[in-house]
């Protein structure tokens, strides 16, 4: 259970991650339709679930950790929008399908290749036709900057691994770069980057 440990990094007055979205939520929002049915993973503190509310969707968000939920709740009250917040362990969580227009998943290097694999499925089960998966995250490379993540290379993300794992969507964007980042005090520097959008076939 990653709850515990995530309760403890959260138990700060600032927020780890800070309050604005990802640089990629904030990219690729626009893909999603208005009033878009969204779940966004392992959510943490609120940032990009709030500002996907912000933006009009309806926002379920799940997290492990109580405190981080505590804290999105706050901040989606202070930005003045409703987002269904729900704290889960990512392994509990049930993947109803064809349950979303989108599935949100930022930064989830928690699991291990076999856990990720089990997920990466759920993200396809809860989708709908059409549905669009929007998924950031590290490559391999980000084990060398030691900027955030954790330090083991088998949970990044190779382009290889994710035209593998969803071979089953339509692959629209695939781009791997490195950027400075300043995202609250959990993710600063020099990072190694990737970014799937992908779409759910309706047929």
């Amino acid at each position: 259970m990653a709850g515990p440990r995530w309760d403890e990094r959260y138990s700060t007055d600032d927020y780890l991650f800070g309050t604005e979205p990802a640089a990629f939520v904030a990219r690729y929002a626009g893909e999603l339709a208005a009033r878009s049915n969204v779940l966004a993973v392992a959510d943490g503190e609120g940032r990009n679930s709030v500002f996907l509310a912000e933006h009009g969707m309806h926002v379920t968000a799940m997290d492990a950790s109580t405190v981080g939920v505590d804290k999105a709740r706050r901040l989606a009250t202070d930005r003045g929008v409703d987002v269904d917040f729900r704290v889960s362990d990512i392994d509990d969580w049930a993947w109803e399908p064809e349950r979303y227009d989108a599935v949100v998943a930022v930064f989830i290097q928690f699991l291990d290749p076999d856990r990720r694999a089990e997920v990466f499925g759920g993200f396809v089960r809860t989708l709908r036709p059409g549905g669009r998966l929007l998924l950031h995250g590290y490559r391999p490379e980000q084990v060398d900057y030691a900027t955030g993540g954790p330090p083991d290379r088998s949970f990044m993300y190779t382009e290889e691994l994710l035209r593998d794992a969803f071979a089953e969507l339509r692959i629209d964007v695939l781009r791997s770069y490195d950027t400075e980042i300043v995202e609250g005090s959990g993710h600063v520097g020099m990072s190694a980057l990737i970014d799937l959008v992908a779409t759910k076939p309706i047929d």
